[in-house]
């Protein structure tokens, strides 16, 4: 199945939005039954992460974890004024790889897909691909 994209919108500086249910609607429309779902974010101060998504606090501690990772007010040398957030997206990453099978997506019990947003408020973009691997 051809590449596609969804669209994201942030809401604050940094925040971890669950895409899940926008990944799945991606995975019923391909009418994949066994497969391989990859998510590519192209920017520079986001990432992706698959955690846990039953508790609303987690995504609070992962970003207040974060900011006490990474200093905010360092004496960065990017002119913009965002290193913190690139920092934080190298951390994180630009890729998830996430199995298909039945048509459903291969996910954890309490597990969810997050975009992480750390220099927003922005509009944003995910691009997928949806690989078959049924004989």
């Amino acid at each position: 199945m051809s590449p596609g994209k969804i669209t994201i919108t942030t809401s604050s500086s940094m925040q971890l939005i669950d895409i899940t249910d926008q990944i799945d609607q991606v995975i019923s429309r391909t009418n994949i039954p066994e497969g391989i779902c990859y998510l590519f974010n192209p920017h520079t101060t986001a990432g992706l992460t698959i955690n846990e998504g039953a508790d609303p606090t987690v995504k609070d501690d992962i970003i207040s974890g974060f900011q006490k990772l990474v200093p905010m007010h360092y004496a960065y040398k990017h002119l913009e004024g965002n290193s913190p957030a690139h920092i934080m997206a190298s951390l994180m990453g630009s890729t998830l790889t996430i199995f298909i099978e039945n048509g459903q997506l291969v996910l954890g019990t309490w597990q969810k897909i997050f975009f992480c947003e750390f220099d927003g408020p922005r509009s944003r973009s995910i691009q997928w691909r949806v690989i078959s691997t049924s004989a």
